[in-house]
């Protein structure tokens, strides 16, 4: 019997540290010997300072109209647009968002991805439909094309979702590229180097991998990460990077050891998607071994979140859109993503 005990009291030992070492972020002399900096403590704009796109919903009207109107503001400082102009000037994901972000002294959160000619492009989703009323995919259009498709072309200011272009809605849809450029005042998908080269340094920024299937790695996944790579490398700025993908942070990891990384996660039900569920639980750590672990505000109080906060990796909260939200998620995070409200440093 005290055999079976002491052989069982050695089991979960061995069991709780092979738990503790898949969750652990990555080690403190494994930072200082790549001389890896850290993610500056500032407040990080979601999409860039944006007055069309992303959490402007009737949800958030009370404290959303101030930053439209930040956002408009430093639009124009940056040189964007005209005081009477009707429309967006700053949608999200656009240059004129991120040079706002910047007019602003904020730093910038922004996703990338790949177009059908293999340009790295700043997108969130996989399509056009929420931000420029166009279903069709990002991954089927070349960036000469993008450049002729208006964010939020007949969207006034503050709008969260674009209208529809007409044939959107018929299958297969009928929307097709314009041969020509709009006229006047817009905003278009942009290239990643464009957006380094209006930034040029002055706010630190949150780059994020997009993938179309998080299950596989293919030639466009490594495409992806090689070209950014190879772009965000030449740059003179301060930047980190993160994704949802465990498998695009281990290739940082083995590739760019010297650049900080972050592994994206949040807590969803085990039904919805295990491996969601697991990325939540931060069980992928070992693949990725994070210098930040970017997690949905909502949990900030999450037990392997603050496990692996006192194992010394950074917390980023995204993304809050109320003051009551950043308040009540700084007990819990180091940095913050915000957008639709005006922080108050």
């Amino acid at each position: 019997m005290a055999n079976a005990l002491k052989k069982a009291l050695i089991g979960g030992a061995v069991a709780a540290g092979l738990g503790v070492w898949a969750v652990a972020p990555r080690t403190f002399n494994n930072k200082r010997k790549n001389y890896v900096p850290t993610l500056p403590d500032v407040l990080y704009a979601h999409r860039g300072l944006h007055d069309a796109g992303s959490g402007l919903s009737q949800q958030h009207a009370g404290e959303s109209g101030e930053y439209i109107a930040l956002a408009r503001r430093m639009a124009l400082r940056a040189g964007y647009g005209s005081i009477d102009e009707p429309g967006p000037l700053a949608p999200e994901n656009s240059l004129a968002a991120f040079a706002a972000a910047a007019e602003a002294g904020y730093g910038i959160e922004l996703d990338v991805q790949l177009t059908l000619d293999n340009k790295v492009v700043v997108a969130h989703d996989p399509d056009l439909l929420r931000v420029a009323g166009d279903p069709r995919n990002i991954r089927d259009l070349t960036y000469d094309e993008l450049v002729r498709i208006p964010l939020f072309p007949t969207a006034a200011p503050g709008a969260e979702v674009s209208p529809l272009l007409p044939g959107a809605t018929e299958n297969p849809p009928l929307v097709t590229t314009p041969s020509q450029a709009p006229t006047g005042y817009y905003q278009h998908v942009p290239l990643l180097e464009d957006v380094l080269r209006v930034v040029d340094g002055r706010v630190p920024i949150i780059v994020e991998f997009k993938f179309e299937n998080y299950r596989t790695w293919d030639d466009r996944d490594e495409e992806l990460m090689q070209t950014a790579a190879d772009l965000l490398d030449a740059y003179q700025g301060l930047y980190v990077v993160e994704s949802f993908n465990p498998a695009a942070m281990n290739w940082y990891k083995r590739e760019h050891p010297d650049v900080c990384r972050g592994q994206l996660a949040e807590d969803t039900a085990f039904t919805a998607n295990p491996m969601l569920w697991m990325g939540g639980k931060l069980m992928f750590n070992e693949i990725s071994r994070p210098d930040f672990v970017a997690y949905d505000f909502k949990n900030g109080d999450g037990a392997m979140l603050r496990f692996v906060r006192r194992m010394g990796a950074m917390a980023v909260a995204w993304t809050v859109r109320t003051s009551d939200e950043l308040a009540g998620a700084q007990p819990y995070f180091d940095r913050f993503i915000f957008e639709a409200f005006v922080p108050k440093q």
